[in-house]
């Protein structure tokens, strides 16, 4: 029952674990956004270079400002009317683990609309982490048949949810959002 595996997954980032879940992308690595030794150990299992972004999952956009100094009114818009998911890169991140935060101040953040994650992030009422459950370097599963077995077996907690879905998914398009307004594609 998925309200059981919501709690499960709860548990486990509540305790700075690391889940293995489906998201409204790709299946993703996650933890507590805001604590640093959970990202340290999802960076471990992935094997990702510290210095390389991570994204952000929020619920909803009126929780932004918790993250953000700064967002500019088109951002709302922007959230709105995407008709994919959308990673927004927005200047001057605060209140998350440091780990989390690029070397220039900024953070990539997505308004996640999903039958897990959406709830899973209401309940937890921090935002988490969301990277590709992949070794860095190697290509990013797109069922979860395709996820290295060394990541499920690293993880601390697998999510049995859709793991038989074989819908086609893509990895979020990705905006760079400055705060006067001005935005350019990174990934479309």
């Amino acid at each position: 029952m998925l309200k059981d595996v919501i709690n499960s997954a709860l548990e486990v980032i509540k305790n700075g674990g690391v889940i293995l879940y489906p998201t409204d992308t790709i299946w993703g690595l996650g933890c507590d956004a805001t604590n640093a030794d959970a990202v340290e150990k999802l960076l471990k299992i992935k094997n990702r270079p510290a210095e390389k972004s991570l994204i952000v999952l929020l619920d909803v956009d009126s929780k932004l400002q918790s993250y953000v100094k700064e967002i500019p009114e088109v951002a709302y818009d922007l959230i709105e009317y995407a008709e994919n998911p959308l990673t927004i890169i927005f200047s001057d991140a605060k209140n998350l683990a440091s780990n989390v935060i690029n070397t220039d101040r900024s953070v990539g953040i997505r308004i996640v609309k999903h039958d897990f994650c959406t709830p899973l992030i209401q309940r937890f009422k921090k935002p988490i982490v969301s990277t590709s459950a992949n070794i860095s370097g190697k290509p990013s599963p797109q069922f979860f048949d395709d996820i290295d077995p060394e990541i499920i077996e690293a993880v601390d907690y697998v999510v049995d949810f859709q793991q038989e879905d074989r819908s086609i998914k893509k990895a979020s398009t990705i905006m760079k959002l400055r705060p006067s307004g001005q935005f350019e594609f990174i990934r479309k």
